[in-house]
């Protein structure tokens, strides 16, 4: 049995609505184990036999579409590749405050051209290191919610779905993939 997390893009944000209890009813429904929601926005760890992320989460894409017409980007890590991600942080240092320090996690690695010419919009100061399917953020003067350097920002110049947590989060995501 591994540890994973789906990651669910935009719930709960915008105007998107998903109850927890539901994400957990379709997750436990496909036959996952231990499923618990972590806060209101899209994030549950399960235990499955599935090795393939790729297939657990074009499975909880499908079946919320199904059980309840959203169509939502799913991306799924393992307890494994959290852990990775919490070690490997270049700006766990400066987590003083969890609002300016994020990671995007991306459904695909970028191109090597797009992640090369990935620059901050203009007047902002933020740092940013693209590693494999992440993309590790340290919002300098100001937290994500007055950035511009943002998921929709970033799909648009990799060329790939992502989605954000806080560094709070990520770290909490990691404990429950904990194996």
């Amino acid at each position: 049995m591994t540890r994973y997390v789906a990651l669910l893009r935009g719930v709960n944000v915008g105007t998107t609505r998903l109850a927890m209890a539901d994400l957990r009813r379709i997750v436990t429904d496909l036959g996952h184990e231990d499923v618990k929601t972590y806060l209101q926005s899209g994030n549950v760890a399960f235990g499955s036999t599935v090795r393939d992320a790729e297939k657990l989460a074009a499975g909880i894409a499908r079946a919320l579409t199904d059980e309840l017409a959203l169509t939502v980007p799913v991306l799924v890590r393992s307890g494994r590749e959290l852990a990775a991600i919490a070690g490997g942080n270049p700006y766990a240092d400066r987590s003083d405050d969890p609002t300016r320090l994020l990671v995007a996690f991306l459904a695909t690695a970028p191109k090597k051209s797009a992640v090369d010419a990935l620059t901050v919009p203009g007047g902002e100061n933020v740092s940013f290191t693209v590693t494999g399917r992440e993309v590790f953020l340290h919002y300098v003067d100001g937290g994500y919610g007055r950035s511009k350097f943002t998921n929709a920002y970033l799909e648009k110049k990799l060329g790939v779905v992502a989605t954000s947590r806080n560094w709070k989060s990520v770290l909490a995501l990691a404990e429950l993939t904990a194996s």
